[in-house]
């Protein structure tokens, strides 16, 4: 089976690419960097089932050979971005999902689009769910975005009545994980790097808006069972855990012990006041919810940013690998592994830009039920450095 996938070097777009690799997937990935990062995909280079092709998919797309699944991913997704890009994120939701529907009809795939909870606006129903049509000013800042998602939804649906085509649309709600841009705009990203660096976390208005936050993991599982499905309508997928955005702050400075404080800046306008999903289609039919709870999801991403910051500051040192493993927490004592002494030692075995960095991780005993994770981890983190194009971790005893 082959995917393309758009925006595939995005935040969402590069772990999909990863997930339906694991699943056995041959991936082609599309992408011009606007917004996408080559660190998000280098790690790929030299997969024979990974193919990346760059290009602005304003632009006819064109491959050759079959193609079973369409995934259309492609679009700033942050305020900052989008407010940036404003010409270039309507032009990836209309004259980009033409063309991916163009290039799923004529290939007779299976077509997925990436909509977003902000189709819904500022919503005046509460939680939302598929078949509320939003309260949405479509001529302020944030319409580029918002206008751009539900055009992008009718031309996906006038495709599947008019040609017959099978879609997806996935509304995806707030997401959050490894991968992130420290620069983005978007409030996970930015608490977690003001608080890192001890420097004042910006709420705007009086932090009382709500969002709900979704870890990556999980959502890739909800948009991988979409995928599977018959489901030919709009469907939620998000964390329905409501917070706000005050109530928020405080959570990442308690999880990274922060002692920065909490500054108050205007509320942007159209800024919505309430955002939570109504999961109960996405549980009904695709026997989802998200699993991974939004503390334990903070710890994996903290602790990525954590070796994503400090290596582009200087070289990598152990001293950044056990700091960065700290946030991983052994689930049934609830402690970390370095709290825990599993980590013995850790050795940069070699470190060049443009080449691959290998570590090796000497731990007390062989016995430890995060090894994987922490493989993962480690891999991650130092994947993310500009100009690494890999990493070996190597656990020893």
């Amino acid at each position: 089976m082959r995917v393309l996938i758009t925006g595939g070097a995005g935040f969402i777009g590069s772990h999909l690419c990863d997930f339906l690799l694991k699943k056995g997937l041959k991936v082609i990935c599309v992408d011009n960097f606007i917004t996408g990062s080559p660190s998000n995909i280098s790690h790929l280079k030299g997969n024979p089932d990974f193919m990346f092709i760059e290009q602005d998919v304003s632009e006819k797309i064109t491959v050759d050979g079959e193609v079973d699944y369409v995934l259309h991913f492609a679009s700033p997704a942050s305020p900052a971005d989008y407010l940036k890009f404003p010409i270039q994120t309507l032009k990836a939701g209309s004259m980009g999902t033409y063309n991916a529907l163009e290039l799923a009809r004529s290939k007779k795939s299976i077509f997925m689009l990436a909509s977003t909870s902000e189709v819904y606006g500022n919503p005046l129903v509460h939680p939302q769910k598929e078949d509320y049509w939003g309260n949405v000013n479509s001529t302020g800042p944030r319409s580029v975005y918002d206008e751009a998602k539900r055009f992008a939804e009718a031309i996906t649906m006038a495709y599947h009545r008019v040609y017959g085509i099978s879609v997806r649309i996935a509304r995806i709600f707030n997401t959050f994980g490894s991968r992130m841009r420290l620069n983005d705009g978007r409030v996970v990203p930015n608490f977690i790097y003001q608080a890192l660096n001890g420097q004042p976390l910006t709420v705007y208005g009086d932090g009382s808006q709500t969002r709900s936050f979704c870890y990556i993991d999980d959502l890739l599982e909800g948009l991988y069972r979409l995928l599977l499905s018959d489901m030919n309508t709009p469907v939620n997928l998000g964390n329905p855990g409501e917070m706000s955005i005050l109530e928020f702050a405080k959570l990442i400075l308690k999880i990274t012990g922060s002692k920065s404080e909490i500054v108050h800046l205007p509320l942007p306008e159209d800024d919505p006041h309430r955002r939570q999903p109504d999961i109960s289609k996405a549980k009904q039919f695709l026997k989802w919810e998200p699993r991974i709870s939004i503390e334990d999801g903070l710890a994996r991403t903290i602790a990525w940013f954590k070796m994503h910051i400090r290596p582009g500051q200087g070289p990598l040192t152990k001293e950044n690998v056990i700091e960065a493993l700290k946030d991983v927490i052994d689930p049934e004592l609830g402690i970390s592994v370095v709290d825990l002494e599993l980590i013995k030692d850790v050795e940069i075995l070699k470190q060049e830009k443009g080449d691959f960095v290998k570590v090796k991780m000497t731990l007390t005993t062989p016995h430890c039920p995060l090894m994987g994770y922490m493989v993962k981890s480690v891999k991650e983190r130092i994947e993310g450095i500009p100009g690494v194009a890999g990493a070996d971790v190597e656990l020893v005893f």
